[in-house]
């Protein structure tokens, strides 16, 4: 192996705070019950319209007025992403490692290009970042393997000589697919309808924290280090 790519939300950067903190405020300022903070958390990896869904159920995802709702959250988060949010305990070691060893690693995401780099950007990550592919990048999102196999041209690497983690049934579909080595992060924003039974995923190899997850890639990528 000679990438590391990684899924953005719940498997690289621990952003679910962030979402909690904005979601449970609208939550006040609507008057509506809180919503809790692990429930949020497992929609994370659905993206932006679930999370909202969770304050206004009896809207219609299309209503001009839930529409409204989702880009005022959009709003609130774009201004100011990163109060809450870092890397998972144990990454910056990982990527340390990995750029000692001038393994390339890069992000596959199906969060916007905006809101993608401004978070990159807060986290002085985007030089250390050999690839970003977004949505507006390709035709099809995860899991079709098409911003796999672009973000493995960009970096110049074979798709099968590429490692993809992540933490959502497509993202280890669309890494299957892509005849990428594929890693389930266990320790991200599993969705309550997939987590009971990981398996059934069919990832190469589960982990259960990022130190399992760094254990994992050394072996992968023959970077020999005693302790972790």
């Amino acid at each position: 192996m000679k990438a590391v790519l990684f899924d953005l939300d719940g498997t690289l950067i621990d952003t679910a705070a962030d979402f909690i903190r904005i979601i449970q405020e609208m939550c006040r300022e609507e008057g509506r019950a809180i919503v809790d903070a692990d429930l949020i958390r497992t929609q994370v990896s659905e993206g932006a319209r679930a999370m909202v869904k969770l304050v206004y159920p009896e809207l219609d995802v299309e209503d001009p007025v839930f529409l409204a709702h989702r880009q005022r959250f959009l709003d609130i988060y774009g201004a100011d992403i990163a109060v809450d949010t870092d890397l998972f305990a144990g990454m910056y070691p990982l990527l340390e490692d990995l750029e000692a060893h001038a393994i390339p690693w890069g992000i596959v995401t199906n969060k916007p290009r905006w809101l993608s780099e401004s978070l990159l950007k807060a986290l002085n990550l985007t030089e250390r970042c050999a690839v970003l592919v977004c949505p507006e990048d390709v035709s099809k999102t995860k899991p079709d393997p098409e911003p796999m196999y672009l973000a493995a041209k960009q970096i110049h690497i074979q798709p099968e000589q590429c490692i993809y983690v992540g933490d959502h049934p497509r993202d280890i579909d669309a890494g299957r697919y892509a005849n990428m080595y594929s890693i389930l992060a266990a320790y991200g924003y599993l969705p309550l309808q997939h987590k009971d039974d990981l398996n059934a995923w069919q990832a190469d190899c589960i982990v259960n924290n990022v130190v399992e997850l760094h254990q994992v890639i050394n072996k992968l990528v023959h970077i020999q280090q005693a302790t972790i």
